[in-house]
C-alpha cells in the first residue's frame, strides 16, 4: 500500500511519521520547498515529543519520502489548512488546490481521506471539484440520495489531538470516520487501525464533519463563560480565581480557567464554520466567539490603566510580556491572543517591550518594531515597570515572587497572584 499525505504541518508530518512507522510506504507532499528541505535535512523545529526521532527513523529506513511534487498513490490523505477569511467565513482554497492536483492521478479503487477541518458539506464540495476535473468518474455526492457505488472511496476523518502531545494522541485517541458509503468507511477503518490504538467509530460524512466542529465549539463556549466571569469579577472587585475554585466545589460544576482569549487553529476558528452555515440559529456559539475575541482588548485596557498610574512618562516605561504562544509549553503562535496583545503593546508609545517566550528562538514577523525584543526572564523582570503574564508556561511558575514586589502585574492566568 502506498500513501500520499498532502500537507506537512502540525498534523501532516506526525501522521506521515506514524503511518510510515507501521511499515507503509509514505510520500509526504508540501508545496513549501523550505519545509521539504528542512525535513530532508532532519531539521525539524517542533516541540512535539519524539517527533524528530520518529521522522528521522522512517526517513532513514526509506518508508517516508518527502517532496514538493505531486505523487500518485493508492490512498491520498489531505491535511492542509482551512483558515477563515476576514469575514469569518471558511476558506477552502487549499483543499480545492489539493483536490485539483490529485484528480488527474486517480484510478478506480483509490481512496481520498480528508483530515482538514471542514464546514458541514465541505466534503461534498471536494467531490464537486473532483468531478469537474474527472467527468469519467462515478462518485455520488451523498450516499443516502445516490447509488452506493463509487469509483473512488472517500472518507472524512478529522484529527482531534492536543498540540504538544500529538504523536501520542494520534495513536491513542478515538477516531471518527465518516465514509461516503459503508465500504468507504470500512476501508478507512482498516487504514487507521494500522496505527491507531483508540476506537475507530464509523458514521456518515456530515456527522463526522459536524462532530469535529462541535468538539471545539464546546470548548470555546465553556472558555467564553470563564472569560466573561473574569470581566464580571473585575467590575465587582472579586478574585475570579477564588470564585471559580469555590464554585467548582459543587459536584456538578466544572468552570474552566479564564485567560487572555482563545487561540490555536482549532478552537478559535472551527466555531465560525458552524456559524457560517447556520447564521440564524447558532447564537450561543457565535456569542462565545465574540466574547473570546474581545478579551485581548480588555487586557490592553488593564495595561493602559496601569500605565497611567506610573510616576514616569509613558516613553520611559518598560513592559515585560510573558508568553507569545496560544497555549502553554508549545511553539505555536497561530491565532494567539498573547501575540495580538503583544502587537498592541508594541504600538504603544512606551520605551520598549521585553518579550519572554521560552519556546521560540526569534520574534514572529508581526513584531518587527525596534522597541520590542526577545529577553531572558531575569532581564525582563529586572528592567520592566509592568509585567504582563499571558501564557502559563512552566518556566513562569518558578518566578521568585520577592523580585516582583515593586512591579505592576497584569496576570491573565492567575499564577502570580499569590
Amino acid at each position: 500500500m502506498n500513501v500520499a499525505i498532502f500537507g506537512l504541518g502540525y498534523i501532516g508530518l506526525p501522521t506521515a511519521a506514524l503511518v510510515a512507522s507501521s511499515g507503509t510506504n509514505v510520500v509526504g507532499i508540501d508545496n513549501n520547498t523550505n519545509i521539504i528541505n528542512n525535513i530532508s535535512k532532519g531539521d525539524i523545529i517542533n516541540f512535539e515529543a519524539n517527533l524528530k526521532e520518529s521522522v528521522l527513523k522512517v526517513l532513514d529506513n526509506g518508508n517516508l519520502k518527502v517532496t514538493d511534487q505531486p505523487t500518485s498513490a493508492e490512498i491520498y490523505v489531505v491535511t492542509v489548512p482551512t483558515p477563515i477569511d476576514n469575514k469569518n467565513c471558511p476558506d477552502l482554497s487549499y483543499v480545492k488546490e489539493v483536490t485539483k492536483t490529485i484528480a488527474p492521478m486517480l484510478i478506480k479503487g483509490n481512496m481520498i481521506i480528508l483530515e482538514s477541518t471542514l464546514p458541514v458539506g465541505g466534503t461534498e464540495k471536494m467531490i464537486e471539484w473532483l468531478l469537474e476535473e474527472r467527468v469519467d468518474l462515478n462518485i455520488p455526492f451523498n450516499s443516502s440520495e445516490h447509488s452506493i457505488e463509487t469509483d473512488i472511496n472517500i472518507a472524512y476523518c478529522p484529527e482531534r489531538v492536543l498540540p504538544g502531545n500529538i504523536l501520542k494522541e494520534l495513536i491513542n485517541n478515538d477516531r471518527i470516520i465518516g465514509g461516503l458509503t459503508e465500504e468507504c468507511s470500512q476501508k478507512a477503518y482498516e487504514f487507521y487501525k494500522g496505527f491507531v490504538n483508540g476506537d475507530c467509530l464509523k458514521t456518515n460524512i456530515k456527522t463526522a464533519e459536524l462532530c469535529k466542529l462541535v468538539e471545539n465549539s464546546y470548548r470555546d463556549v465553556n472558555i467564553a463563560f470563564a472569560n466573561e466571569l473574569s470581566l464580571i469579577c473585575e467590575e465587582e472587585n472579586i478574585d475570579v480565581w477564588e470564585l471559580i475554585e469555590l464554585a467548582n466545589k459543587h459536584p456538578r460544576v466544572e468552570i474552566l480557567k479564564p485567560g487572555p482569549g482563545v487561540g490555536g487553529h482549532c478552537i478559535a476558528i472551527d466555531p465560525w464554520f458552524i456559524v457560517d452555515n447556520n447564521q440564524e440559529i447558532s447564537q450561543i456559539i457565535k456569542t462565545a466567539r465574540i466574547v473570546n475575541d474581545s478579551i485581548p482588548a480588555s487586557v490592553i485596557k488593564k495595561v493602559q490603566v496601569e500605565i497611567t498610574k506610573q510616576k514616569k512618562p509613558i516613553n520611559k516605561i518598560v513592559i515585560a510580556t510573558l508568553g507569545l504562544t496560544y497555549k502553554a509549553n508549545v511553539d505555536d503562535t497561530r491565532e494567539s491572543p498573547a501575540l495580538e496583545i503583544s502587537k498592541q503593546i508594541d504600538n504603544m508609545d512606551i520605551l520598549k517591550q521585553l518579550v519572554v517566550e521560552p519556546n521560540i528562538k526569534e520574534l514572529p514577523k508581526e513584531l518587527n518594531s525596534t522597541k520590542t525584543s526577545i529577553s531572558s526572564l531575569v532581564a525582563a523582570i529586572n528592567q520592566s515597570d509592568i509585567l504582563v503574564l499571558l501564557v502559563d508556561h512552566k518556566e513562569f511558575y518558578d518566578i521568585d515572587r520577592t523580585k516582583l514586589s515593586d512591579k505592576i502585574i497584569v496576570d491573565t492566568k492567575g499564577i502570580l497572584r499569590n
